[in-house]
């Protein structure tokens, strides 16, 4: 029996954490694993329990865990070591406190009897280049959007004060207006010594030995060959889509809060009801919907006539006062039989992927894109910030595989346009829907034995075990 490709090399792999961040990176230290190396997975305390799954099945031999106390940050709150806990807006003061943690590093390092050969770390965390030793930026995002990424940040000066930025040198040439760039640009305070570093940071990305983004090839090869080019290099890998690949129970996966509907009535419920027919609608882990927006959405769905699940984050009682909606009265009973309402967690992998779904109203956030992509499900996109609007872009403008039904954080769609727009998408084959399910084919492909993503994450054990030898 041949020994795993990567024996005996070890690397540092350093998740952001936030959910969309750390979930697919576990599942790319999952596979890393499975093919030999050694991995340190560097967390601070309190993000030690998401790492449960994969400690469970990987011995400690070959995945080991480097804790660090979360350093003081005077505009962190006490206790707080996670985007969820803080929101979106936050991302800029995890990066400037977790930077503090560099020395630290460092000294780990030196100290090591076998120390790494390299660190794979989040695409936020590009001040890694202090460490010394070989980067490979992890981006779990679309390609498209480290382009559009790297651009901003290593032109921000220039780039900053326009109403929209033009994009001349990326294929297709995007145009955005300054309300679609991310909104970790948009946030910039020049001067402001937290902005500062994260500028330094994110331009620091393009520097790094390698990048690792979670797409595959058949998804965007134009935005890959463009880093490759723009890069220099040919240690560009696209080994996505990770949830394919997770090392984790997919009911499970991502499960942070309990749910209002058993799983056992989420799957009788959905075997009940004719393929292709159920529109499934979740804006993720973080979005709040206002609630004019929320009795918008409930408005369409009742007068588009068509089957749903609708998941929805309970509003706490602050959010309630600060104007953030919850299930309109009255509204559950009307749509009785025909829509499902579950407040809080579901399993989404599994339920996009089930044979009666064949709609996803998205906030367009990556993750669930690529989970629509993996289920062959045709996306309803209503991009609201971060990449979003990129990753729309991609999925509406570029390969033609989902429909805009809004946009705008703050939008409040028409009921009467929104319920027309949904019951004319779920109504046929449009063509969205057929290329939805042979994208879905590819990205099977992709991920399976000799597939595009396959081959890429032999190709990066392969150069990995290289710098073992350097």
């Amino acid at each position: 029996m041949s020994t795993l490709p990567g024996k005996g090399v070890h690397i540092l792999v350093f998740p952001f954490p936030a959910q969309g961040h750390m979930l697919p990176l576990l599942d790319l230290t999952h596979q890393l694993l499975l093919r030999g190396l050694t991995i340190t997975l560097l967390v601070t305390p309190k993000n030690l329990p998401i790492l449960d799954p994969l400690l469970s099945i990987h011995p400690s031999s070959s995945l080991k865990t480097l804790v660090l106390p979360f350093p003081d940050h005077p505009l962190v709150p006490s206790g707080v070591e996670n985007v969820k806990d803080i929101g979106n807006a936050g991302n800029v003061l995890i990066i400037s406190a977790l930077a503090k943690l560099s020395e630290e590093i460092i000294q780990w390092i030196r100290s090591h009897p076998s120390p790494p050969v390299a660190v794979l770390f989040d695409s936020f965390l590009g001040w890694t280049n202090q460490l010394g030793l070989p980067r490979i930026c992890f981006h779990s995002t679309a390609a498209i959007m480290s382009s559009v990424f790297d651009a901003l940040w290593q032109n921000l000066d220039a780039l900053f004060p326009l109403d929209a930025v033009e994009f001349p040198d990326l294929p297709r040439s995007p145009s955005l207006i300054r309300e679609h760039l991310p909104s970790l640009f948009r946030r910039y305070i020049k001067s402001d010594p937290n902005w500062e570093l994260v500028k330094d940071s994110m331009a620091a990305n393009s520097s790094s030995w390698g990048y690792v983004n979670n797409t595959f090839e058949a998804l965007e090869p134009e935005f890959l060959e463009f880093l490759r080019n723009k890069l220099g290099h040919n240690r560009i890998f696209a080994v996505g889509p990770l949830s394919l690949l997770g090392g984790s129970d997919s009911t499970s996966r991502g499960s942070t809060s309990s749910s209002s509907v058993s799983h056992d009535d989420i799957w009788s419920w959905l075997n009940g009801c004719a393929d292709g027919s159920v529109l499934y609608v979740c804006f993720g882990s973080q979005v709040l919907l206002r609630t004019a927006q929320v009795e918008a959405l409930a408005n369409g769905l009742e007068r588009s006539g068509v089957k749903f699940i609708w998941v929805m984050k309970p509003a706490t009682a602050q959010q309630v006062a600060d104007g953030f909606g919850s299930i309109p009265y009255g509204f559950e009973a009307r749509v009785k039989g025909r829509g499902l309402i579950i407040q809080g967690w579901a399993p989404q992998v599994p339920i996009l992927s089930h044979r009666a779904v064949g709609g996803f109203v998205s906030h367009c956030g990556w993750n669930s894109l690529l989970e629509g992509i993996v289920g062959g499900t045709m996306i309803l996109g209503w991009p609201m910030e971060a990449d979003q609007f990129v990753n729309a872009k991609l999925l509406v403008d570029y390969m033609g595989v989902a429909v805009r039904l809004c946009e705008g954080k703050d939008t409040v769609p028409d009921p009467i346009k929104l319920g027309q727009k949904v019951a004319e998408s779920m109504s046929g084959e449009i063509a969205e829907k057929v290329r939805a399910k042979e994208l879905r084919s590819k990205a099977m492909e992709a991920v399976g034995g000799g597939g595009s993503s396959s081959r890429d994450l032999d190709r990066l054990v392969r150069e990995l075990t290289q710098l073992q030898s350097v």
